[in-house]
């Protein structure tokens, strides 16, 4: 809007607001002073990348704070349980220094004797007292890598086994049938008894991928419904004649013929066997199948979405047969390491123990990832084999360990409440990569 010049009559523009003068001086400014490029950002120092990798909220961080939040839910748990140390809670106002002492001297002798029955017993004298706790832990290890490959073969193809108890049940009778009723050679011998609990565990991880594909029933409701079945086999065959142990009026097998067992790898008073050495190397193959194989290939395309799988060519329903056979394959050796390894040499109602249970742990402890599925046996078989020496030594229930043991499943399974309570950020690894990506 203008108006006329009172002298000349010609129009005259308003005074301009401070708002705009003070873009209009703006604008001068910036033509009339050079661009300066933006200030350097200062380099973080290696410290302080390490502590934004440390604390980045990335799986081995989440899964090595799910490890410490079950341990001090456990020593939670320990003190509880101890009526002797609960009771200095009494007049805790009065004198917290007893409660104090009574709580720490507790659950750090617990988890000393767990350290010593698992990893090493600094008051061991001589080698084989030395390696014995490590011997155990590969022992108890060996099956439950097994199982735990077997259930996550299955997650990555999209399918749940929870059949592995089953499988383990089937490929352990099996090998036992074999061990001690076919007269073999030594190593012949050994060799065919594995192969008979593989086949026993594949046929009984067939029968829920056949009926999957074909009429697809649930593998879940198929593979417990299989569970029962085998452990109910296994109580009746157990018994009948040819099979019980004739010195035996209990329900037990024969024993199984030397010439079968997996052979001892540090001597006759150390139980560790070669079965570890098998699981190491059958989790290879595992790893290498899933990543390295055409059927590997197949196999997650199906389990990541089996419609753009068949619309690519991939038969959905052959897929889903093969996963359960390998998953029942290799349930079966770890049935077969229960009864050809030093843990037991004969059948038994409870001779599979909770193997196929346990398997689903170290199957998510594991990340359903070969290798991390082997850490994850060790850890359980550290465990269990700690927890043993824990409860002769300190007098702590074997069935802690089975609560530790569910509490870093649950934690594992939980990430957003592991970094909730730890405060964990993405961003911060976000960070990282960015100051990495920059040329640190």
């Amino acid at each position: 809007m203008t108006n006329p010049n009172p002298v000349s009559g010609s129009p005259e523009k308003e005074p301009a607001t401070e708002a705009q003068a003070a873009r209009i001086a703006a604008g001068n400014s910036d033509r009339a002073a050079p661009a300066t490029a933006p200030e350097p950002q200062p380099r973080p120092s290696l410290g302080r990348l390490f502590l934004d990798n440390l604390w980045a909220a990335n799986t081995v961080t989440v899964t090595v704070l799910a490890l410490v939040l079950a341990m001090i839910v456990g020593a939670i748990l320990i003190i509880v349980s101890d009526p002797e140390v609960l009771s200095t809670y009494g007049y805790l106002t009065a004198r917290p220094a007893d409660a104090i002492t009574s709580s720490w001297s507790v659950v750090s002798e617990a988890y000393a004797n767990l350290f010593k029955g698992a990893i090493y017993d600094p008051a061991a004298t001589g080698w084989q007292g030395a390696l014995g706790p490590i011997s155990e832990t590969l022992t108890y290890t060996a099956p439950l890598a097994f199982t735990g490959l077997s259930v996550a073969l299955a997650f990555r193809g999209g399918l749940f086994n929870i059949g592995a108890q089953g499988q383990a049940t089937i490929g352990a009778i099996l090998s036992a049938l074999v061990g001690f009723a076919l007269p073999l050679p030594s190593g012949l011998h050994l060799l065919v008894a594995l192969i008979a609990g593989a086949v026993g565990g594949a046929i009984w991880g067939f029968i829920p991928g056949i009926l999957k594909a074909r009429t697809g029933a649930h593998e879940v409701i198929n593979t417990i419904m299989l569970n029962y079945v085998a452990v109910y086999f296994l109580a009746w065959l157990i018994v009948q004649n040819g099979v019980q142990n004739p010195n035996r009026a209990d329900a037990i097998s024969k024993p199984v013929e030397s010439s079968s067992q997996l052979p001892r790898l540090l001597g006759d008073n150390l139980r560790v066997h070669a079965g570890i050495l098998l699981a190491v190397l059958v989790t290879w193959a595992v790893a290498w199948l899933l990543n390295r194989s055409t059927i590997g290939f197949e196999l997650r395309a199906v389990g990541e979405n089996p419609s753009a799988a068949r619309t690519a060519g991939i038969s959905v329903t052959r897929t889903y047969v093969l996963i359960m056979v390998i998953s029942g394959l290799l349930a079966g050796l770890g049935g077969s390491n229960m009864v050809l390894g030093s843990t037991a040499n004969a059948l038994t109602p409870l001779v599979i123990a909770q193997i196929g249970f346990d398997g689903i742990m170290v199957s998510l402890l594991g990340r359903v990832k070969p290798w991390g599925v082997l850490l994850a046996a060790l850890l359980f078989g550290a465990l269990q084999a700690g927890g043993n020496r824990m409860q002769s030594y300190s007098g702590i229930s074997l069935e802690l360990v089975t609560v530790l043991q569910a509490l870093i499943v649950i934690f594992i399974a939980a990430p957003a409440l592991v970094k909730a309570i730890f405060q964990l950020r993405a961003a911060r690894a976000a960070r990282l990569q960015t100051s990495l990506a920059k040329g640190w």
